[in-house]
Formats: C-alpha cells, structure tokens, sequence
C-alpha cells in the first residue's frame, strides 16, 4: 500500500513540474513576477479600463440638478477626467472623511479646466441644490469644477448601484438612514471608468474614500498620482 502511495504521490510531482516549473522559469527571465505590496503603485504605468461583459465600461447617460440650480449631464463632463462619489450632506459617519480626502483632491486640480468632482447625493428629497450649495461652501470656493448633483430617488440609485456599481440604498436601521460604500470612481476625458491593477493584475476598480489604519500610502495618495496620469493622455 505504501508503495502505491508513493509511486502516486511521485507522479504527481513530475506531472507539476512538467505543467508548471517552465512557466515559472519564463516569469523570472522576462521579469514578470508580482509586486508584494500595494506600496510599489501596481498598475501606475497603465491604468486600465472597468469591463462589462468584455466592453470597457462608459459612465451611462445622466441629467441632474447642481447646487446653483444647472442642470448637469454626463456629456458635461467629457473632455475632463473627473472623480465621483455617492454621498449625503447630514451623513454622520463615513461622508465627512471622504469630502475631507475629496477635498484634497479638489485642492490639487480644482483649478484645471479639463478636470471636475461630481458628488452625487443619495438623499435627494432632503439635499435639494439649495441644500447641497450651502454644503458645498464647506467645501469650495466659486469653481464650477466640484459639481454637487441631485436628481430624483430612481435615478439616483439606478446611478449608484447600476451604472458605477457603487451600493447605495435607503436603511432606517443604520445612523443617518442611508447606507453607501466609501468609494471614489476615476472617470477619463471619454467618459470610461479607469484604474490602476492590484498586485495580481486584476483592475482595483474603485479607490477608498476612507482613511486606512497604519498604511503609509493612502488610495487618495494613489488616485492624485493616476488623475494625473490621465490628464497627461492625449
């Protein structure tokens, strides 16, 4: 019995090593192996593109209301790269950090003409333009380029859930009654959802708008660095 355990468990390892130790021998001559930390900026030489279904995925067709009454629609914001997030002015918890990290963002571009924020609200029936434009002095002086944007409930969350991925929903039962994902979307002049890889080479897809404990490197940090990448594309 021992002896056909053993004569298995040997052709087991010729049949890896035939399968596999030439793939890893080719890695290491091209150089191809893979970062172990996020702190080397994977994927900062090529930000990739968000795919459906094979397709990169394009930002849908939108039309909401700003904090000074305008309408706002998605072809705005062509010919700019800009970030998006889903949020709500009387949010308790997790909304004040990401407009503080947003808001570091806006200070670094907000003054480029080929470059904008635009902050959905998730409650539109209390953040009306007149609410989102007192939010917005909290936040920005009179540049057009930070958009705070509000629009009818179905369409809010048909954005956030459908078109970005981004969960969003009404829960009485959390602070605040809303419930979101912290996150922040990094749109190209085209109007496609773009990012930088992880350490497999899998897209991130979304950059945290939260504060991360005892990591140097904040997604902030790594979302500055690729806006600027796609600004720099022709």
């Amino acid at each position: 019995m021992k002896k056909k355990y053993s004569i298995g468990l040997i052709g087991i390892i010729i049949l890896f090593g035939y399968l596999f130790i030439p793939k890893i021998i080719s890695r290491l001559r091209e150089n191809n192996t893979v970062a172990s930390s996020r702190s080397v900026k994977p994927g900062f030489e090529g930000l990739d593109f968000i795919r459906l279904n094979g397709s990169p995925k394009k930002v849908p067709e939108f039309l909401f209301l700003n904090q000074d009454s305008l309408y706002v629609s998605n072809e705005d914001f062509l010919g700019k790269v800009y970030v998006a997030e889903f949020f709500f002015t009387t949010c308790p918890s997790i909304c004040p950090i990401m407009n503080k990290n947003m808001k570091k963002i806006y200070d670094r571009f907000g003054d480029r003409t080929d470059f904008s924020i635009a902050s959905f609200t998730i409650d539109p029936e209390n953040d009306t333009p007149s609410v989102l434009k007192k939010y917005a002095e909290g936040y920005v002086d009179k540049s057009p380029s930070w958009q705070f944007l509000t629009s009818d409930k179905k369409d809010v969350y048909e954005l956030a859930n459908k078109g970005f991925n981004i969960f969003a929903s009404i829960n009485p039962a959390v602070a605040g009654g809303f419930e979101h994902q912290g996150y922040f979307a990094l749109i190209d002049k085209q109007g496609y959802i773009r990012s930088r890889k992880d350490d497999f080479g899998n897209p991130i897809v979304y950059y945290m708008g939260l504060d991360k404990e005892d990591v140097e490197i904040q997604d902030v940090d790594l979302l500055i660095e690729d806006i600027e990448k796609l600004l720099s594309e022709k």
